[in-house]
C-alpha cells in the first residue's frame, strides 16, 4: 500500500519499490551531481529575483491567484518541452522504461541538474502510476514573504509542474502535476505529486510513408 503523506512535522517516508539496479539511489545521486557541474551555472539570487519579479506583475496583470496559477503552469509547461531534449542529451541518465522510474530520475537528476537542490521520491502508488517528489529547499522562493491575501490560493513556485508535465510529455508520459505542499503555505517541506493519466506509444508510419 502506498505511504500516506500525512501533515506531520517531519517529510513523508518512502516506498520502498523495485527499480532496475541502474536506476539506484545513489547512482543516480552522482549522475544529478555531475550534471549540475556540467550545467551553466546561473546566479541563484538573480534567478529567484527575476522569477519573482515574473509571478508579481502577473499578480498585477490578473488580479486572481487562480488564473496566476494557471499561467505559471502554462509557462513552465513550453519550458518543459523545450528541457527534455537538453536533459537527455547532457544528463547521462538511463532510459525509463517504466513511468515509475520517471521518479527517481526527476528527484535526484533534473532537480539538482536545473535548481542545484536535492529531491527524494515519497508516496508512491502501489501501482506505479503516481508519486510525490519532495524538496525543503526551493531556490526560486528564496527572499519571498507570501502575503497573507495569497498565502491559500497562489502556487507560487507552479512553474516547476508544468515543466515536469511539459518534459514528460516529449517522453510519451500525459501527465497531472501539482503540488500538495509548499514551504511558503507554512508546511515543514515541499511536495509535488505526478500522477499518469496515459502512456502513448510511438506507432510506425503506414507502408505507403515508409
Amino acid at each position: 500500500m502506498a505511504q500516506d503523506a500525512g501533515r506531520g512535522s517531519g517529510a513523508p517516508r518512502r516506498k520502498v519499490s523495485t527499480l532496475p539496479a541502474n536506476f539506484s539511489g545513489a547512482a543516480l545521486t552522482r549522475l544529478g551531481e555531475q550534471a549540475s557541474q556540467r550545467a551553466e551555472q546561473v546566479n541563484g539570487e538573480l534567478a529567484a529575483l527575476t522569477y519573482g519579479a515574473l509571478v508579481r506583475q502577473l499578480v498585477v496583470d490578473y488580479e486572481d491567484p487562480g488564473e496566476v496559477n494557471v499561467q505559471l503552469e502554462r509557462l513552465g509547461y513550453n519550458i518543459g518541452l523545450r528541457l527534455a531534449d537538453d536533459f537527455l542529451a547532457r544528463s547521462g541518465a538511463p532510459p525509463c522504461r517504466r513511468f515509475v522510474e520517471t521518479s527517481e530520475v526527476i528527484a535526484r537528476v533534473a532537480f539538482r541538474m536545473y535548481l542545484g537542490v536535492s529531491a527524494r521520491v515519497a508516496s508512491v502508488a502501489e501501482d506505479g502510476s503516481a508519486y510525490s517528489v519532495v524538496f525543503e529547499e526551493n531556490p526560486l522562493a528564496d527572499f519571498v514573504e507570501m502575503p497573507t491575501a495569497l498565502r491559500d490560493q497562489l502556487w507560487f513556485s507552479n512553474l516547476l509542474c508544468g515543466a515536469i508535465r511539459g518534459a514528460l510529455e516529449m517522453v510519451q508520459y500525459v501527465v497531472s502535476v501539482s503540488f500538495v505542499r509548499d514551504v511558503l503555505r507554512g508546511d515543514a517541506y515541499n511536495e509535488i505529486r505526478v500522477a499518469l493519466r496515459e502512456q502513448r506509444y510511438e506507432r510506425a508510419p503506414p507502408d505507403e510513408e515508409l
